[in-house]
């Protein structure tokens, strides 16, 4: 007797990196009866069918959660208020919701108070990705060996976020629970700084007058196509990130502004024993990345 997939029917509410790629993992593993797309324009819809990564696709949120057992809200959170009010009348019992936010408190805000008291609410943030965006730059293997950060709200359904969990253990994460605010503070110094940095160098090159900007992308070196990578990253979603975890983020601008701002001072005074301490301590950091197979 073939096993029963995990869910029934999915629905995904914006389908792009993060999204086609968690409809691959269940295409390839069968964990849906059926998959339905939900986008605003019709190129991404005609390209989830031609991926064959769903089933039915629609513009229409009524339309794609009727009777989801699951549905994915993978769009912009500045999206997600719309969305969750949007999508809570059509929603049917039982029925579990998640996201794939950056940000948690934002997100569960935004969500948490226009949902029906009868589905339930998974907040969580898989740490994965790429500079790429849309449907066509998905694929199953994304989340592999990958975080995923679980922030139930107080009061969730154990059951709905035991599947959920499930479901990220079949797409090959390792999974984390945490308070939102926690998870807010934490991402904060491991992603939203470094892209804000990111941004903001390859922002200054781009300042540069156009002679010298042009050597710059003529002799890239390593460190600088890393920044470009990661400043090629989608304006949009990071936008909503930044708008949507300011105190996190300017706390922890504020102490990098001070460390930078000794940084500045040691090279100024020429003083080569702070900052090869400095490096040392950052070299053993990225020893215990590579050590923790997150590199």
């Amino acid at each position: 007797m073939a096993e029963q997939p995990l869910f029934n029917r999915v629905a995904f509410i914006g389908i792009g990196l993060i999204g086609s790629s968690m409809a691959r993992v269940m295409r390839r593993d069968k964990l849906a009866g059926s998959i339905v797309a939900c986008a605003r324009r019709q190129e991404t819809l005609d390209a989830c069918l031609k991926l064959g990564i769903a089933d039915e696709v629609t513009s229409d949120y009524a339309l794609a959660v009727k009777n989801a057992d699951l549905v994915v809200i993978a769009s912009p959170i500045s999206t997600n208020k719309a969305i969750a009010k949007a999508i809570a009348p059509h929603l049917k019992a039982g029925a579990i919701i998640t996201d794939v936010g950056s940000v948690k408190q934002a997100v569960i805000a935004a969500i948490a108070p226009h949902l029906p008291a009868n589905v339930h609410f998974v907040p969580a943030h898989p740490l994965a990705g790429t500079e790429y965006s849309g449907p066509e730059a998905g694929f199953a293997e994304l989340f592999e060996g990958r975080w995923c950060i679980l922030t139930p709200v107080p009061g969730g359904d154990a059951a709905a976020v035991a599947k959920v969990t499930e479901f990220w253990r079949k797409a090959g994460s390792k999974i984390e629970t945490m308070q939102a605010d926690h998870h807010d503070k934490v991402l904060a110094i491991t992603s939203h700084l470094p892209h804000l940095i990111a941004f903001t160098i390859v922002g200054t090159a781009d300042d540069l007058a156009e002679d010298l900007k042009q050597e710059v992308i003529q002799y890239s070196a390593t460190g600088f196509r890393d920044f470009t990578r990661i400043a090629a990253s989608d304006p949009v979603m990071w936008r909503d990130i930044f708008m949507n975890n300011r105190d996190a983020t300017l706390e922890v601008l504020q102490r990098f502004t001070e460390d930078l701002t000794a940084l500045q001072r040691a090279i100024r005074r020429g003083d080569g024993e702070s900052l090869e301490k400095l490096f040392a301590r950052t070299r053993a950091i990225r020893r215990s990345v590579i050590d923790a197979k997150q590199a």
